[in-house]
């Protein structure tokens, strides 16, 4: 028989661990904003803050699935050719 949980179980459960989460990436968002007042990010590093930011904006988001699209947003596109461009050999 599966147990289910009703979601006050889940918020008790996994209050604390994921308020801790958050605070840990306000705080990364802080650090590196303060880093930039000096000197400004590089394109690879402002595209991984931008996708950050996006990341934000779908965990506050209404709509479902939100760990699919955060999934989807983190991922590469599939490339047909990905066994050469990440230079793995068929055996």
């Amino acid at each position: 028989m599966t147990n289910v949980r009703n979601g006050d179980q889940i918020v008790a459960e996994s209050f604390l661990e994921v308020r801790a989460k958050l605070l840990e990436v306000a705080a990364t968002l802080d650090r590196i904003d303060r880093a930039c007042e000096t000197a400004p990010l590089e394109d690879g590093a402002r595209s991984k803050r931008e996708l950050l930011i996006e990341a934000t904006k779908i965990l506050l988001s209404e709509e479902p699935s939100r760990a699919e699209r955060l999934q989807q947003l983190f991922s590469r596109k599939y490339d047909t050719d990905w066994r050469q461009q990440l230079g793995i050999t068929e055996a």
